[in-house]
């Protein structure tokens, strides 16, 4: 049985009372707008007049098949959950200005994005597959784009989505359960420069009998999440001395949390085609960071 999608129309939020410019001491004050996701094929299209730009995304409810009674609120709260991530995105636009380097709105708030819609679409998929057809190619409408000019993306640009750079593609190839990759319980960098190593729980001894069509498939996941761990411990050390008290938090360890989340799913996932799929891998995404 399934019903109808919802809409998910789009989102604004502005600044006094929503108001498109107050007129102060002669000065003019743009309200700033913040676009969430929609289901009407315009993705995310507001605009901010601040300057930065905003950020448009592939619309994901209007790529999904028949949704399942059984799964609907599941795939309505990732779907309302998309509009956030975007609305968040177009904050961090506006609260970021002049920071970083020319690749700091990619490496800070695009690919942490991308990260999380990934997430968030795998779960959607996996709420529909328990009692349909799975979905595929979701995964394809994660990456987002930056309209610089403050501008909404061209018709049909927010419809052409993206492609998925945060993972390898699924395939399906033989071996036997447990072998190869896995992440290290402890950033692989080491901590010669004194501020730190990233620790996360390592997932492989956590995972049951892989399915030889699924081996290779969980090998290349493994070997990502070692990547993941290398990486955010490299921009550990490139970003010393940046931002506040809260930076390590929001700009590595939180979109490591989000790369791992998709990975871990990726995982669960090529499992769950041929055996059981493994329960509570989410939990192993989230790391720290050890002095």
């Amino acid at each position: 049985m399934s019903r109808a999608l919802p809409k998910y129309n789009k989102r604004r939020v502005g600044l006094a009372g929503g108001a498109a410019a107050v007129a102060l001491t002669g000065a003019v004050i743009a309200g700033t707008a913040l676009a969430g996701e929609s289901s009407e094929g315009g993705g995310a299209d507001a605009r901010t007049l601040a300057g930065p730009g905003t950020v448009s995304c592939p619309d994901v409810a209007s790529r999904l098949p028949a949704i399942p009674a059984s799964a609907q609120a599941e795939v309505d709260r990732n779907l309302a959950l998309l509009d956030q991530q975007i609305t968040e995105a177009n904050k961090r636009l506006v609260d970021t200005v002049g920071q970083g380097g020319p690749n700091f709105v990619q490496n800070a708030i695009l690919g942490p994005l991308e990260d999380k819609r990934v997430a968030t679409v795998n779960r959607i998929a996996t709420a529909i597959g328990r009692t349909a057809d799975r979905p595929a190619g979701l995964d394809s409408l994660a990456a987002c784009s930056l309209d610089a000019q403050g501008d909404p993306a061209a018709p049909g640009q927010e419809e052409t989505g993206g492609t998925e750079t945060s993972a390898p593609p699924a395939g399906d190839v033989g071996g036997d359960a447990g072998a190869g990759g896995g992440d290290a319980g402890v950033g692989q960098d080491g901590d010669a420069s004194g501020v730190g190593t990233i620790s996360c729980p390592d997932v492989a001894p956590q995972l049951p009998a892989i399915p030889a069509s699924a081996q290779a498939e969980v090998d290349r996941n493994l070997t990502l999440l070692d990547q993941q761990i290398t990486e955010a411990n490299k921009r550990l050390v490139d970003t010393v001395g940046q931002g506040g008290p809260n930076f390590v938090q929001n700009a590595i360890l939180g979109p490591l949390e989000d790369k791992r989340v998709a990975t871990v799913n990726r995982i669960a996932t090529a499992i769950g085609r041929t055996a059981d799929r493994p329960a509570g891998l989410d939990s192993l995404a989230a790391c720290t960071l050890t002095k």
